[in-house]
């Protein structure tokens, strides 16, 4: 079929056409991911001259004959754009707010919102917050905003900062109502010094607390209404001392909204769970207790999601990937189900797990341990030779693991180590064959290949930062990866073609205005840039930064300009990964959506339950939906924070080492007149070089090039790799003054030096997409990167598996 105006509106003139968005539009159209950028071009047009219409969800069609075709699309690129596209310009809408570090928030448009229908959020589904416009909002909470106008933001850039701005006009719900902060008693008077991320400032107790003065609390809200009365609230638990082992972890913790522990009504649930099976189930499950099934895990896993089998067949493999049935022991509406649907996931911070279960299912009946029987339910998927799913089928199962490898011993047996069992060794090697065809595969589809530096903080028993180990990466990880996708794949594509309701994982196409950014910013670095609404066209600017000091930069750049990925009732597929149909069906253990993709599939089991669990209603699912992606927000945010604040830790103790301290590889990410804004790669921390702290010399800010020179023609710009040492850490700003180690000159290297690189080997880190719980487990082995105390006693950092 050619592509062309006429194509797209003959097939909206089609009399079993319903309206649709652009993503589902070029699936039933059969459209190649290559074609995809010339159907946007396509749509734009349609739509900018009237001759089909966008309605509610970005979904497209014919216009109605009694309307005028007025409406300006989607597409249109409008830096002040506001809220309700061909609708009010001040309609207000409903999303969840995010506060910044740097005092600024976003607000994250609910897209699937009652109060939103008929606005469309394609140009920008996330919209900048300043602090005086948020009112009373404190992180996590679901508000209602009111589109503000206001002038495209200045940056250093090459382009504007052009994002819509909102102001906060109600809270709607508390994420948890809750702030930690300093109690203090004066004579009769008591109060809490709250220094919370979305607001600072003495708040009131309705209720006398026995806290001791200087102590950190958390306090609950009472009453705060309008942002001009004072807050007022009671101290609902005593962390501690600032300073003591652990304190500033819980602190974390409770300022994210996290839940430390079980209520009794579920550990009572848990204890009474039999791990003992049925007779009867085990007679109506597939039996593969005879069957090389093995878990490939880190070495200190306790919760094994998953496990896999293998054999050669004549068209390709037969892989069954098994998952542990947590549906047959958590049930809807018990006490476990609510707990596990309100924190929606496990949280892995830097010191501790937070399980969404409790520890009797999670680490007990229902991890895939060895030489145990387990329930799971199986993926069973014949892989073509081309690395491609030709059949799919699934069924309940009950296994025997007969093999627990760590990625280590996996990694051993493909590296040429044949000491161990010779079947185990035979199926991990030619598991490998599949994999590496499957990746391949995958990649050529247009799957973004977006690997950033990985790094693991050892903690002391004292809770202190004492190593940076970075994780290397390893074909055994990819190994399992590229099993985990292709299950999820195989059944979200089945629930989509049997229209079960059911929660997918999606990854919107980007938001293409902020690609022409990126682009722009990409040729400032000396890139040449294709149409990046291809997907080729960004992995070929990928591969030719490969290798480059500003490789981190164009990396950084692009997983901006992409929209998060999040979960939907409405299958609109994954951009990063390049698949129509994905899912998350592979750790239930850990995620509450995969519970609800495992019941939900059990209409399509070879051997279904004669009871089949109860799925929520079409508005429940959609409400999970936007509660889990709430809830994942909420445990990256902490899991990024504590592991930045023991990184802080680090760094302040390797400041005291001066210059016998190791140098850090370091980037450039920004250019002002004040000095350099540079990001330690290894260790993922960002900070300023200041301009007084570099080498002697004349330093002067040119606008037009946008870096710092001296009289001598040395030059600083953005994208130049240096080589970096901690000078001052500022525990309350969070940020870290550099200064540059070594050789100044050695780092004013010409762009022109720059190499294009080719994809990098299957035997490298494997790939990203942006969203990160979408790319292989991030628990490979550390290696150690650099000590600013010789003093080592253990690691406690858990360990988050990131599977697909």
């Amino acid at each position: 079929m050619k592509l062309n105006e006429q194509a797209v509106l003959r097939f909206m003139q089609q009399k079993d056409y319903r309206p649709i968005d652009a993503g589902e539009l070029a699936r039933r159209m059969e459209i190649h991911s290559n074609d995809r950028g010339a159907l946007r071009n396509i749509l734009r047009k349609l739509l900018g001259s009237g001759r089909i219409m966008e309605g509610a969800k970005s979904r497209l069609s014919l216009p109605k004959q009694e309307e005028a075709p007025q409406k300006k699309a989607k597409w249109n690129k409008r830096p002040d754009l506001q809220k309700g596209q061909g609708t009010s310009q001040s309609r207000e809408f409903v999303g969840t707010i995010r506060f910044q570090a740097s005092g600024f928030a976003w607000v994250y448009a609910d897209i699937a919102a009652k109060e939103n229908e008929g606005i469309s959020f394609t140009e920008a589904d996330r919209f900048r917050c300043e602090a005086h416009d948020s009112g009373t909002a404190l992180d996590g909470d679901r508000v209602r905003v009111m589109p503000i106008k206001s002038a495209a933001r200045r940056t250093n850039g090459p382009t504007p900062d052009a994002t819509p701005k909102v102001r906060v006009s109600e809270v709607l719900t508390r994420r948890s109502g809750r702030v930690v902060g300093i109690f203090r008693r004066k004579a009769k008077f008591s109060w809490v010094e709250v220094d919370d991320v979305a607001v600072r400032g003495n708040f009131d107790l309705s209720v006398e607390s026995t806290a001791q003065n200087g102590q950190l609390v958390v306090l609950q809200l009472d009453a705060w209404d309008r942002p001009d009365t004072a807050p007022r609230g009671r101290v609902v638990e005593v962390l501690g001392w600032p300073g003591d082992p652990g304190v500033d972890i819980l602190s974390i913790i409770h300022r994210c909204g996290l839940r430390t522990s079980f209520p009794d009504d579920v550990l009572a649930e848990a204890h009474r769970t039999a791990e003992t099976i049925p007779a009867a189930e085990m007679a109506r499950r597939q039996d593969w207790r005879d069957r090389l099934v093995m878990t490939i895990d880190p070495a200190d896993a306790k919760d094994h999601d998953d496990a896999i089998w293998l054999e050669k067949i004549s068209s390709g493999w037969r892989l069954a990937v098994h998952i542990a049935d947590v549906s047959w022991y958590v049930k809807p509406g018990t006490a476990m189900d609510r707990e596990a649907q309100e924190r929606g996931n496990s949280s892995y911070l830097v010191d501790r797990v937070l399980p969404m279960l409790p520890p009797e299912l999670s680490n007990g009946i229902c991890s895939l341990k060895p030489d145990v029987d387990r329930l799971t339910k199986c993926a069973l998927l014949e892989i073509d030779h081309g690395g491609r799913i030709a059949r799919a089928e699934f069924f309940d199962a009950v296994i025997h693991s007969r093999a627990k490898l760590s990625y280590e011993m996996a990694q051993a047996m493909l590296d040429g180590d044949d000491s161990g069992d010779p079947a185990t060794i035979a199926m991990v090697r030619e598991a490998w064959k599949m994999a590496e065809k499957m990746r391949q595969a995958r990649f050529v589809d247009g799957s973004l290949d977006l690997e950033f530096p990985e790094f693991r903080v050892a903690l002391d028993d004292q809770g202190r930062a004492f190593e940076v180990r970075e994780v290397i990466h390893t074909t055994s990880h990819q190994l399992i990866e590229e099993c985990m996708l292709a299950a999820n794949q195989a059944v979200a594509l089945a629930l989509k073609r049997r229209q079960k309701p059911t929660i997918y994982r999606i990854h919107e196409d980007p938001d293409f205005s902020k690609l022409d950014s990126f682009a722009d910013a990409a040729r400032a670095y000396g890139y040449k840039v294709g149409d990046l609404s291809n997907r080729r066209h960004i992995q070929e600017l990928l591969d030719s930064a490969k290798g480059n000091a500003d490789e981190h930069v164009v990396k950084l750049g692009l997983l901006k300009s992409l929209r998060r990925a999040a979960y939907s009732v409405d299958p609109l597929g994954h951009f990063g990964l390049a698949k129509a149909d994905y899912c998350h069906f592979t750790s239930p253990i850990r995620r509450y959506a995969d519970l609800i993709v495992h019941r939900s599939l059990q209409a399509l089991l070879k051997n279904p339950p004669e009871k089949q669990d109860r799925l929520p209603s079409m508005a429940d699912l959609t409400e999970m939906a936007r509660h889990i992606s709430e809830t994942e927000r909420s445990s990256a945010a902490a899991e990024s924070e504590t592991k930045q604040l023991k990184l802080m830790e680090w760094l302040a103790r390797a400041a005291t080492l001066g210059d016998d301290a190791p140098p850090l590889q370091g980037i450039i990410t920004e250019v002002r007149q004040m000095g350099l804004f540079v990001e330690a790669i290894c260790i993922g921390m960002k900070g300023v070089v200041k301009r007084e702290d570099l080498p002697d010399g004349d330093w002067f800010f040119d606008p037009v090039r946008l870096c710092l020179r001296s009289r001598d023609g040395r030059t600083y710009e953005a994208g130049q790799g240096l080589s970096l040492r901690v000078g001052r850490v500022d525990f309350a700003r969070k940020f870290v003054d550099f200064h540059i180690a070594g050789d100044a000159t050695s780092a004013n290297k010409s762009k022109s030096s720059r190499t294009p690189k080719g994809k990098p080997s299957a035997t490298k880190r494997s790939s990203n997409s942006r969203e990160k719980d979408a790319r292989k487990p991030t628990r490979g082995k550390p290696k150690s990167h650099a000590k600013p105390s010789p003093a080592a006693t253990k690691s406690t950092k858990p360990q988050k598996p990131k599977r697909g």
